[in-house]
């Protein structure tokens, strides 16, 4: 295998080329560090299990590990990473903020830092919305941003019910998890917020009305505005309603345009606000600064976190100024102020804008399904390869095997394996989606072509490498 990590200045085009050399398998066996992790860390950890090895360096989208290994990383931080990793601009952005001897936290007293930051996020908004915007600075993660929509919805209509959609992921904190529909993480949980409804979100592969294709989505729709209308719903009118325009745990489902701009229409008939969550999908992965630019309407609240503080913690939500009905300190954070995360933030859009990454996302997401696409047609485990720009997955089900439904069977245990087995060829990517099912590719913005063909490759050796393990458990 090759070492590409010399870190030296550079722009992040000069890597573009840099995939891992494989000769043989790698060595997953834990060593010092990661046994360290598993003897002093909590049983909370997960990412750890799943990707056994420990980060020694990275640059761009190559991460090594401790023991010299390299990969490619199609995680990037669940997509906190838009320009990869130690990117020269960034590091060098931190750096001249820190030698400005500007505090590191400034709770929400503003500074020059945060006032480039704002401009750069108005900026970077599309411009109709950006008019009338004004921006809230939350935690740091991007559960608080969740948690501050959800009470200014509710302070704004006076109303307490929300609506959210199967498969949506908002969160972990208690009104995030709420309107989350995975179910795993809720059943040791009880004391939830009440008065959260869940709806079928689009989903041709599992369409929750049989049909699947635009047929199920204008079932949804119609199913959704039925119950609005039906004063014998059982459902209160909600505050508002919370979506992912590309679910991304739920296993990479794009909402299509035409449900959004129904789900839009209808929010306004009913004086409901829209909020759209875009914590992974937004910041240029979905080929666009934003996913719900595609569908031509703008959300009533816009949330974001990851991508926005360029890889340093970072959470915002924004609206328009009609909805700001807040009192001074209803919803506070004293790392809201993250000054370094700010200067990142703002020189990540300035580069995003100036080098057409979201374009690049497009393009290079489109490759990737395309040879994810060939390689389904040589497989019988892949059901759906999906996405848009660099959100991407495939789910992985038994060949031949349905459920009760109709829907094909999910296969967990294979999609584990391949993870492994590309880890062991030095890619690193995720999982999600139904039953843990659906394998992931976040990678940083920034990746090229070859880069992308190395993915595909690895993804095709890993699902073959498994196929043995498959027809021996058979």
């Amino acid at each position: 295998m090759q070492n590409v990590l010399n870190l030296t200045p550079e722009t992040h085009l000069s890597n573009d080329q840099e995939i891992p050399l494989v000769n043989e398998l790698y060595d997953l066996t834990p060593d010092n560090v990661l046994l360290n992790q598993e003897h002093y860390e909590s049983e909370v950890r997960s990412y750890s299990r799943r990707l056994p090895l420990a980060i020694n360096k990275s640059r761009g989208v190559i991460i090594e590990d401790t023991k010299g290994q390299v990969y490619l990383d199609c995680l990037a931080g669940a997509g906190a990473l838009p320009l990869g990793h130690n990117h020269f601009e960034i590091n060098q952005a931190m750096i001249e903020q820190l030698n400005k001897g500007v505090p590191y936290q400034t709770l929400d007293i503003t500074t020059p830092g945060k006032d480039k930051f704002i401009k750069s996020v108005m900026q970077f908004l599309p411009a109709n919305f950006a008019k009338n915007a004004c921006i809230q600075f939350c935690g740091p993660s991007g559960a608080d941003a969740v948690e501050a929509s959800i009470k200014l919805a509710k302070l704004y209509t006076k109303r307490n019910t929300m609506i959210s959609f199967h498969g949506a992921y908002h969160g972990m904190t208690n009104g995030a998890l709420s309107l989350t529909g995975n179910l795993g993480a809720k059943k040791r949980r009880s004391g939830l917020m009440p008065d959260v409804h869940f709806f079928p979100f689009p989903y041709n592969l599992r369409c929750t009305f049989g049909l699947g294709g635009m047929e199920g989505v204008k079932q949804s729709i119609r199913y959704i505005e039925s119950v609005l209308n039906d004063d014998e719903s059982g459902i209160t009118k909600p505050a508002a309603i919370i979506v992912e325009p590309i679910q991304g745990e739920g296993g990479v489902n794009p909402a299509p345009v035409f449900w959004l701009q129904e789900l839009r229409r209808i929010a306004t008939e009913q004086g409901i606000l829209l909020i759209f969550d875009e914590i992974q999908c937004g910041i240029g992965r979905s080929g666009d600064n934003f996913a719900f630019e595609a569908s031509g309407i703008e959300p009533d609240i816009l949330i974001l976190s990851k991508a926005i503080g360029g890889g340093m913690p970072m959470s915002v939500i924004l609206y328009n100024k009609k909805f700001d009905c807040w009192n001074a300190g209803e919803h506070t954070g004293t790392f809201r102020g993250n000054q370094l995360a700010m200067a990142s933030g703002a020189k990540t859009l300035e580069i995003i804008q100036r080098d057409n990454l979201a374009e690049n996302a497009k393009q290079r997401g489109e490759q990737l399904r395309a040879l994810l696409c060939e390689i389904q047609t040589e497989t019988d485990c892949i059901a759906e390869v999906r996405g848009r720009g660099l959100m991407c997955g495939i789910e992985i089900v038994k060949a031949g095997k349905f459920n009760s439904l109709g829907h094909p069977e999910s296969d967990p245990e294979r999609a584990s394996l391949i993870q492994r087995a590309a880890l062991e060829r030095g890619l690193i990517i995720e999982k999600g989606g139904r039953k843990g099912a659906v394998l992931r590719f976040l990678p940083p913005l920034i990746i090229s072509e070859t880069q992308i063909n190395f993915v595909a490759e690895t993804v095709k050796a890993a699902i073959i490498a498994t196929q043995d393990n498959i027809t021996d458990a058979a």
